[in-house]
């Protein structure tokens, strides 16, 4: 799965930081994962999509171990995963994930929870941490809300507040699974937004959305899964404008017209 894209990227083979190799999970019975094959690069942008229960939030999520593949590879940043707790920690404290719900401890003020992080995990001392946090609630633009508690936010600015909680671990990969999808729809701009300039920086990223214009503007690559298999992947423009398999221009035709 070499194609080219239609982005230009400096990146060369010795670059993967993601590499799955037939890859199968399953829930009980249910094989809701088959024959996964696929490379990521550094500074790589690739968007997932695909109908509900395709697997795509299963796949992203047995990149940092949430979920436990049961055969092939799974190889991030050289290390790869297995029942070893000690490579699950190190993979886990390269690559930030960013979920639909927000996850934020409701006792915490927006900085305490940027920092709790860093503090316990990395032994970061705590007025660096809260540099550290300041700075990324910057970049998000949301640094005024620093001393407010998560209750007191809107759910656009709470997931901005999850996204810069990612960043003050300085992970190398970041995984969006589904980030805007339970956002009301004048919020999704806000988070996307953050996104795109999380793009714009280099940040190797594998997102899942339904957002294609998202999709069009950003990834190197979509991949179109249904029924736990990649069935189709290519640049943004040949995956949108010439879809190659059937089940893909159905799915598109649904989502676009």
């Amino acid at each position: 799965m070499n194609k080219e894209t239609s982005k230009k990227v400096d990146i060369s083979s010795e670059d993967i930081v993601i590499q799955i190799v037939n890859m199968h999970k399953w829930f009980g019975d249910f094989h809701v994962l088959k024959n996964i094959n696929l490379d990521v690069k550094k500074r790589e942008r690739i968007v997932v999509c695909g109908p509900s229960g395709s697997g795509k939030s299963t796949l992203i999520r047995c990149i940092n171990r949430l979920e436990e593949h049961q055969k092939g590879q799974i190889i991030v940043d050289g290390i790869e995963l297995t029942k070893d707790l000690k490579n699950i920690e190190k993979v886990r404290s390269e690559v930030g994930m960013v979920f639909q719900h927000f996850n934020l401890f409701p006792h915490l003020t927006i900085v305490e929870n940027l920092t709790i992080g860093p503090i316990w995990v990395r032994k970061t001392p705590k007025k660096e941490a809260e540099e550290i946090a300041m700075y990324y609630l910057e970049k998000v633009q949301i640094a005024e809300q620093a001393a407010k508690f998560p209750g007191q936010l809107s759910g656009g600015q709470q997931q901005r507040v999850a996204i810069a909680r990612s960043l003050c671990m300085k992970p190398n990969i970041m995984l969006f699974d589904e980030a805007t999808s339970a956002l009301d729809p004048e919020m999704v701009k806000e988070v996307l937004d953050v996104m795109i300039s999380l793009a714009q920086d280099g940040m190797t990223m594998v997102v899942v959305t339904h957002e294609m214009g998202f999709a069009k503007s950003v990834a190197h690559r979509v991949l179109f899964m249904d029924e736990g298999e990649i069935i189709e992947e290519n640049s943004p423009d040949e995956f949108f404008n010439n879809p190659q398999n059937d089940r893909t221009k159905l799915f598109l035709s649904q989502i676009l017209y």
